[in-house]
């Protein structure tokens, strides 16, 4: 359905919602029948870039490169550009007498509002700007409490959500586009988004294959082998039992619309309502996290419980090091950091595990994680990894309890029982048996004579004795409770 004046240009205008299908910014700009302009815009500042750390600019290389060979097929071209994009999108208004402007919003807050002003700039300028939504489920604004005040607990909040919950079908992608010849484009090789000397990302395209394509396969890998066994496997790392799909939908390489349809599908061909529902809360734990952003404001930089603002956080670079790559003595946490570095990944309970033993046995600050986690991980989300490490920390909604500190001993027993995931990431104990595995340092000597293990030198001891740090944590978690007491009398 073409405009009254096709004649003028369309300019669609991708951020992390890198496909075709069910997209709807490219869908109405499609629909308009006006020649188009395809552009990415890479922005140096990394809050606006919507690629926040080195591990996700490997993956933005890579989900870039299958964008372009996708509108390719489609008769498209990518246009890449860097700079701000308010500069860069008058740039392209001007020359190439664009009419209308489409894009979708990208639900965090701080660039939502910079869009805004692009929008009321294009109104200026007698352009139109043309807005969506196709990175979440939900209206934020209309889920509310009886009393009309936001939700601060996730249960709550999910039961009032996906109450007679039917979104929309998803929208088909486009057979042909018509693309305007002759815009200049950066290469993105000069983007320079992958490492070199050394390449520590090496071993990512063994895990990975970034782009719609990608997303859609592991899609389907999930719904036929490890949809119907999910609640029962998801917590174990040693077990391919997750759906994997968080870097494709952080990068919007697929809409959590077509995921939700996509469940229905298999419901419909026989799978578990109990294990397709316990999937879904995990993309409605994706939705509070947006949820909480909206209606609470930036939790990247405040606590949301302020009793936390006065707790005695430590600082410990050497401490924060042996954490970050797999050094500190204790296996489920060294293999969890490991598992980050070498496929920028880490399995959600071992990202419990990992969180919780940084805030709570070593007592330093949930933002260093959280910058950690967001320089190592393919999947790194502003909103998603500030809401979590503030759910491991105790200080966000819904928080696991400050006291509620997790054993990475007897999590490791429990979730990787026979020790096959900490044999895999960490080889220098993968000989001990299950017995000494998640304890190296209660091996009995012949045990780890046979092993090859020599504590302090073929592999740390404990950084920390986690009875000391349980009773350091508490006594933190005190202190703050009485500073902060204080101070509302």
């Amino acid at each position: 359905m073409a405009t009254a004046d096709a004649s003028q240009t369309g300019l669609v205008w991708f951020k992390r919602d890198l496909r075709l299908t069910d997209n709807p910014a490219l869908h109405a700009a499609v629909r308009s029948g006006r020649p188009l302009i395809l552009l990415y815009i890479r922005d140096d500042d990394r809050a606006i870039s919507l690629s926040p750390g080195r591990a996700s600019d490997w993956w933005l290389h890579q989900s870039l490169d299958a964008l372009t060979s996708q509108l390719g097929r489609a008769g498209g071209d990518l246009i890449l550009r860097s700079g701000k994009a308010e500069a860069v999108i008058s740039e392209i208004c001007r020359d190439y007498d664009v009419a209308e402007v489409f894009w979708n919003q990208s639900e965090l807050p701080w660039i939502d509002d910079r869009d805004r002003a692009i929008a009321h700039t294009l109104v200026d300028q007698k352009i139109k700007p043309r807005v969506f939504r196709s990175s979440i489920l939900l209206d934020h604004a209309r889920v509310l409490t009886k009393s009309e005040t936001p939700f601060k607990v996730f249960s709550a909040f999910w039961r009032a959500a996906s109450r007679d919950f039917s979104p929309a079908d998803p929208l088909p992608a486009p057979d042909h586009l018509s693309t305007l010849d002759g815009v200049a484009s950066d290469r993105l090789a000069d983007w320079s988004l992958c490492p070199e000397n050394p390449n520590w990302a090496s071993a990512f395209p063994e895990h990975w294959t970034p782009g719609e394509d990608g997303a859609r396969a592991r899609l389907k890998l999930f719904l036929d082998a490890a949809v119907n066994r999910y609640a029962e496997h998801r917590d174990r790392p040693d077990i391919d039992g997750t759906s994997r799909l968080s870097a494709h939908l952080a990068f919007g390489e697929i809409s959590p619309r077509l995921v939700w349809h996509a469940l229905s599908t298999a419901l419909e061909a026989g799978a578990s309502q109990e294990q397709v529902d316990k999937y879904r809360a995990e993309l409605g734990w994706r939705e509070f996290a947006y949820y909480l952003f909206h209606h609470f404001g930036d939790l990247r930089r405040k606590n949301f419980n302020p009793a936390f603002d006065a707790f005695p956080w430590r600082e410990d670079a050497e401490a924060l090091r042996r954490w970050r790559f797999g050094q500190t003595g204790i296996p489920m946490v060294d293999a969890g950091m490991r598992q980050l570095y070498g496929s920028g990944w880490m399995h959600n309970r071992v990202r419990m595990i990992t969180g919780s033993y940084l805030v709570k046995h070593l007592g330093l600050h949930w933002k260093d994680g959280m910058a950690w986690f967001e320089d190592t991980l393919v999947d790194a989300d502003p909103v998603v990894n500030a809401v979590s490490w503030q759910w491991v920390a105790g200080s966000g909604a819904d928080a696991a309890p400050y006291f509620r500190i997790f054993n990475p001993v007897s999590q490791g027993e429990k979730f990787d029982p026979a020790g096959d995931y900490v044999r895999n990431w960490v080889s220098e104990i993968n000989r001990l048996p299950k017995a000494s595995i998640h304890q190296p340092w209660m091996a009995p000597p012949l045990t780890a004579i046979e092993a090859g293990l020599r504590l302090g030198e073929t592999y740390p001891e404990p950084l920390i004795d986690l009875k000391e740090g349980r009773q350091r944590a508490l006594d933190s978690y005190a202190i703050a409770k009485e500073t902060h007491a204080a101070k509302k009398v």
